[in-house]
């Protein structure tokens, strides 16, 4: 949508708009999206309980956030989203530093203007999205970033240091009427930590022993990772004490989040099964229960993301090399993602040389609870007869799907490749390959059939 045709303060006020402070506009549009039954936080799963109910709590209560939280939680995305709760477009005068609304300026240039200009101030209109500012805390991070600091080409200009013309703000007052958030807040310096005491709670700057009385408008927002809030570095007691609500995130708690959160995110270049996302959830979910693997770190929602993202290229590679008309992920594929993603995981100290073990162990218990829930109630006996009576089936990073269907044996009569075929829904070469892959690998892990690989990459099912 385009900008409002307003361009004047006089144009403004007769178009009858009422200036709101911040956290009322983002409480009313909160409230407004929840008495319609809409969702005010899109492409969240797996918070709808719990985390969702706390922050939409804050905001209405008007409190600053911090989320705490293990890597990969969402808690960036959650933060993203609130700019959504900010009116499409707002009013600002233009050219003002701040980005003040043209009824309450609050820099002495901007007051200066609209004193001399009075309805012919000029309006400009922001969006919603300018309205967000992100700061990730690095130690190097100084309180000019933050709040500003003399700019000397202004004093060169011949004026004084006390003139409050001659700051250069940081970002958040140009967060003025936004929102600021601030990731991994306890790497930010403590000394620096100290010099937003003032904004969030008199909501005025102090910069090189100049007070600003400047009425900032802003909501503080900030993430943090409790391993580094209890360790590595911390949030300072006055700052945290000022924000008004601490919310604690977590991992998708229901598989079908987990799996939701894998499809909204991955950037495939190829069809990637819905059994193979499936079994990438219980893998990483698996990995989150395993004594082995160290929980204070986490298993972020990016490992099973990277690794549905590198059995699509598996597939897009051998189709492309092999001259498959469609790339379909198999079964296989999954051993390539193991091969890349174990530097992802931080293991306890005592499983040092047992990585690759551990890992391989995990997927093939995260195939076995897929191929139960996927398989229910099919008769796999006559392939497993075909099998014991010399059948063989070789399957391989660069084996086609029209290659593993036609070593499949012949079983009569019976429809078992149809039922499993209709239940998978697949309609071509590449997915009825990768469902039968799958039921395969299911007996293996059955011990119904063995299984055998080579150094050049095929796996064979058979006696």
């Amino acid at each position: 949508m385009t900008s409002p045709d307003i361009k004047t303060l006089g144009e403004l006020r007769a178009s009858g708009h009422e200036l709101k402070d911040l956290r009322s506009e983002l409480r009313d549009n909160l409230l407004a999206l929840l008495a319609k039954g809409e969702d005010p936080w899109p492409g969240l799963h797996g918070f709808e309980s719990t985390v969702i109910p706390q922050v939409e709590r804050a905001i209405i209560a008007g409190h600053d956030i911090v989320l705490l939280g293990e890597r990969g939680q969402g808690k960036t995305r959650l933060l993203r989203t609130m700019v959504g709760l900010l009116d499409e477009w707002s009013p600002v005068i233009e050219g003002s530093e701040l980005g003040e609304h043209p009824f309450d300026p609050i820099t002495p240039a901007s007051i200066r203007r609209a004193a001399e200009l009075g309805d012919d101030l000029p309006v400009a209109w922001r969006h919603r999205d300018e309205r967000y500012a992100e700061k990730l805390a690095t130690p190097d991070t100084s309180v000019a970033d933050l709040i500003g600091d003399v700019d000397p080409m202004k004093v060169a200009e011949g004026r004084s240091l006390g003139d409050p013309e001659t700051i250069h703000f940081g970002l958040i007052p140009r967060s003025h009427r936004g929102i600021v958030a601030i990731n991994e807040l306890p790497d930010l310096a403590e000394r620096i930590q100290v010099a937003m005491l003032n904004v969030m709670e008199e909501r005025d700057i102090q910069v090189r022993g100049y007070v600003l009385r400047l009425p900032l408008d802003v909501l503080v927002v900030a993430s943090a990772n409790p391993e580094d809030y209890t360790n590595r570095g911390r949030i300072i007691t006055p700052l945290k004490d000022r924000f008004g609500a601490e919310i604690r995130t977590h991992y998708p708690a229901a598989l079908d989040a987990e799996v939701s959160v894998i499809r909204q995110e991955a950037h495939l270049s190829a069809n990637v099964p819905d059994h193979l996302i499936e079994v990438l959830a219980r893998f990483t979910r698996a990995l989150r229960e395993s004594s082995a693997v160290d929980q204070r770190s986490g298993v972020s929602a990016r490992f099973a993301i990277a690794g549905a993202e590198t059995i699509a290229a598996a597939a897009l590679r051998r189709a492309t090399v092999r001259g498959e008309e469609n790339a379909v992920a198999r079964v296989v594929d999954l051993e390539t993602a193991v091969d890349v993603l174990g530097g992802k995981i931080e293991f306890e100290s005592g499983e040092e040389g047992r990585e690759r073990q551990i890992l391989e162990h995990l997927l093939r218990t995260s195939i076995a609870e897929t191929v139960r829930g996927k398989f229910r109630g099919i008769d796999f006996a006559l392939l497993i007869n075909a099998i014991e009576d010399g059948a063989a089936i070789t399957t391989g990073e660069q084996v086609t799907a029209l290659e593993v269907l036609d070593a499949l044996p012949v079983l009569g009569e019976s429809d078992l490749y149809e039922v499993i075929m209709e239940r998978f829904g697949a309609t071509n070469a590449g997915e009825r390959a990768s469902a039968i892959e799958l039921g395969l690998e299911g007996l293996f892990l059955a011990r119904k059939v063995s299984k055998e690989s080579t150094d050049t990459g095929e796996t064979t099912y058979a006696q």
